[in-house]
């Protein structure tokens, strides 16, 4: 029999990069007095040969083999050789996908490294998120270039709900209010008019909407921004832009953030254009 380490010695085996598994392998260290286990990561197995030869290793210095193998043909193998030596092995992710299989009735997928894709999603959501605060409402228009989006449209018609709404998808969004007596940044006429969605609405839903948001800022309701005509005017001059740009448009009246948002994913992901 091999002797005794003076440090336990865990070789971490994974068809992935095995994060999984010495976290777990760590966590249960902690327990032993074992922080000073020696960690020996073998990750992106993808061959049996790879597994005789850890196990062989294994075998020289007593070592324990902590493994999270998804592939079917590797974690068989991985049993094979467990059995014929008499080496301690922990098959971390084994027992808990099969409860999961019992209590969905469902197959795991068995494919390495889904946990890292979704943390690539999640990064993807935070990195969008924080696009769309900063390209908001006409803020830096360099970031036009850069959106996979750019939402056009006059004050209160959604631009900023929907951005959000958005960049919760991961998907990189700017908005640009249209305000007749503003010009427009340059930017605008160099994004392909695929990647622009106007936005207009109904003129008197246009009006409640901003009464509304004129008395949750304490202030009266004479103002030109309330003006019915003033409104006509801002939403003329934004079709007007909306046709220069040949851009899709989608009128928002009475319709949910999430309807609007969901025809414009279609519209990202080669949907029929409007």
């Amino acid at each position: 029999m091999a002797e005794l380490p003076e440090k336990p010695i865990v070789y971490i085996v994974s068809d992935s990069i095995g994060d999984t598994a010495e976290f777990v392998v760590k966590a249960v260290a902690s327990q032993f007095d074992s922080g000073n286990v020696d960690l020996r990561r073998v990750p992106f197995v993808d061959d049996k040969k790879q597994i005789r030869a850890i196990f062989k290793e294994a075998i020289e210095c007593n070592a324990i083999i902590a493994y999270t193998l998804v592939v079917p043909e590797l974690r068989k193998a991985m049993e094979e050789e467990a059995a014929v030596h008499a080496i301690s092995t922990a098959d971390i992710l084994g027992s808990l996908m099969e409860a999961f299989s019992r209590v969905t009735c469902k197959e795991p997928y068995m494919e390495p490294g889904r946990v890292r894709q979704l943390d690539e999603q999640y990064f993807r959501r935070v990195a969008a998120v924080e696009f769309a605060v900063k390209h908001d409402d006409g803020k830096d228009p360099r970031g036009l270039l850069s959106a996979e989006v750019v939402l056009i449209g006059i004050s209160r018609t959604s631009k900023t709900p929907l951005s959000m709404y958005l960049a919760h998808q991961g998907i990189m969004v700017a908005n640009l209010p249209l305000v007749p007596e503003v010009e427009l940044p340059e930017e605008i006429y160099w994004i392909p008019p695929e990647k622009i969605v106007g936005l207009i609405i109904h003129p008197r839903q246009l009006r409640e909407i901003r009464q509304e948001r004129l008395k949750a800022l304490g202030l009266g309701s004479d103002a030109d921004y309330v003006n019915v005509e003033r409104i006509e005017e801002e939403l003329t001059y934004a079709r007007r832009v909306m046709k220069k740009l040949g851009c899709t448009v989608f009128d928002v009246s009475n319709k949910a953030v999430e309807e609007v948002a969901n025809r414009i994913i279609q519209i990202i992901k080669g949907g029929q254009r409007s």
